[in-house]
């Protein structure tokens, strides 16, 4: 998994050209293959459409045995802990440290929303508390 992987959840529409390779992640998430969130923010843009960048991320710790194995789980519960209104997530960071033989991977995810309007819309009536394009 790299830097700034785009994950998408199951139900996240995409304008009609956008039809990236995805592949399934936990339980409601798919992780878009090869496009890092710099360049899938460009291709949302040229569709017309928007990608937004939320306030607040998510992090979370993972321990497994292997590095790898480690990061996966802890990106797995830091989208798990994203609110629903955020249809999308950007992988930006981790650390990674061993003890006892176990690797123990901390990551932040940033909430994204992919939608064709700019103003992210509450109850049928914009919201703009909160948010801002990047």
């Amino acid at each position: 998994m790299r830097l700034h992987s785009v994950f998408l959840r199951n139900d996240c529409i995409l304008p009609d050209p956008l039809n990236p390779l995805r592949i399934p992640f936990g339980n409601e998430w798919m992780q878009v293959e090869e496009i890092p969130a710099p360049v899938f923010d460009t291709m949302i843009r040229q569709a017309g459409w928007h990608f937004i960048w939320m306030s607040g991320s998510c992090s979370r710790n993972g321990y497994a045995r292997t590095r790898d194995r480690a990061i996966e789980i802890a990106v797995d519960r830091a989208l798990d802990a994203i609110p629903k209104q955020s249809n999308a997530a950007d992988f930006d960071s981790f650390r990674v440290s061993k003890y006892l033989g176990f690797f123990i991977a901390n990551v932040t995810v940033f909430r994204r929303r992919i939608q064709q309007r700019c103003v992210l819309e509450a109850g049928g009536k914009p919201h703009l508390r909160a948010l801002h394009a990047r």
